[in-house]
């Protein structure tokens, strides 16, 4: 049996693979998405709180929330938390937030 057939540098490589697979998966600028219509304040924010701990800095989420005082709340949260609010869009009856995670 010659060295690159190996059962051990087989499962070697698989798991080289498999970690520049899991890097470009955490590398990934794709925004963390979090439905936040129908919750009323606080829950909006807090909501966002809760999904950015599990994210990387750096990493951004877009909340979209349809209640009115998250116009306020939103870039409110961010200031006072150190995340970045890269930007808002309306969308039919609700506000898209992109928020970046400090």
């Amino acid at each position: 049996m010659d060295k690159a057939s190996h059962p051990l540098r087989l499962l070697e490589n698989c798991f080289k693979s498999l970690r520049k697979r899991l890097i470009c998966i955490a590398m990934d600028d794709t925004p963390t998405f979090l439905d936040a219509r129908g919750l009323l304040c606080p829950l909006p924010v807090l909501k966002a709180r809760k999904r950015l701990m599990g994210l990387a800095s750096g990493a951004q989420l877009q909340v979209l929330a349809d209640d009115p005082a998250a116009v306020i709340d939103m870039p409110h949260f961010c200031a006072e938390q150190g995340h970045e609010l890269l930007a808002t869009q309306e969308q039919d009856d609700a506000t898209l937030y992109l928020i970046r995670k400090g």
